[in-house]
């Protein structure tokens, strides 16, 4: 199917992830695990590793200590969530790493007056600098509203946090886009009405209806974009 992106199918809204969708963020949080399980005296199983993807700090952690065979007290869970945090700060200090093809997608939305939200489970004190670092190289802020891990009743795969963005934005799942690089992004998007575009980094993402699966976003338009609509659209026509 090629769809303009002029025809009744253009998004009302697309519904970005940040870590490993737009962002490489992923081998920081990698490698802070790493360190925080060899802190505690172990190894972070690639199995473990692979399953925070796209999680909250708290479920991360959990599977973190199941992997490594510790209890998940309180005290523990808020020490060593206040030191994630503060490593993490030190390790995306540098320079701002675009997912190929994302810079220009966002900025092609952004042009065309499309919403934009920005829907992470990243908390707002690791969040912000990253954004601050988008808007300066796209010379203004490219999102309509920023929605993190911290300001939500429930993380993905709880539609919760995309629900939320939609009442922000004022529009409707079925005319919205998410964006989503892991298995528990894109079935929060499905869940909450959107139709999916996934881009799997670190684990795949299981095919469902409404869910397109792209290798990047390099060569991702808004006619793309389109083009997902329109696919949910006619999978399911009372969408």
């Amino acid at each position: 199917m090629s769809t303009a992106a002029g025809t009744p199918y253009r998004p009302s809204a697309v519904l970005f992830d940040m870590d490993g969708t737009l962002v490489e963020t992923e081998e920081s949080w990698g490698e802070a695990l790493a360190t925080l399980a060899r802190r505690h005296g172990g190894e972070v199983s690639p199995a473990a590793r692979a399953a925070t993807v796209g999680t909250s700090m708290p479920v991360a952690l959990g599977i973190l200590y199941a992997d490594l065979g510790l209890p998940a007290d309180e005290v523990r869970l808020a020490t060593d969530t206040a030191w994630v945090l503060d490593l993490m700060v030190e390790l995306l200090a540098a320079d701002l790493a675009w997912q190929p093809g994302a810079r220009e997608l966002l900025a092609e939305v952004r042009g065309a007056g499309v919403r934009t939200a920005l829907v992470t489970t990243t908390p707002r004190q690791l969040a912000d600098p990253l954004i601050g670092r988008m808007a300066a190289d796209l010379g203004g802020m490219p999102f309509d509203v920023t929605v993190c891990g911290d300001e939500v009743p429930a993380n993905k795969p709880d539609p919760a946090p995309y629900l939320q963005a939609m009442v922000a934005l004022g529009v409707e799942p079925a005319g919205s886009v998410v964006i989503e690089d892991s298995p528990s992004g894109a079935a929060a998007g499905l869940a909450a009405g959107a139709a999916v575009l996934g881009v799997p980094s670190l684990q795949p993402i299981p095919t469902a209806p409404g869910l397109v699966l792209r290798d990047s976003l390099a060569g991702v338009g808004l006619a793309e974009l389109a083009d997902v609509l329109a696919d949910r659209v006619e999978e399911d026509p009372a969408a």
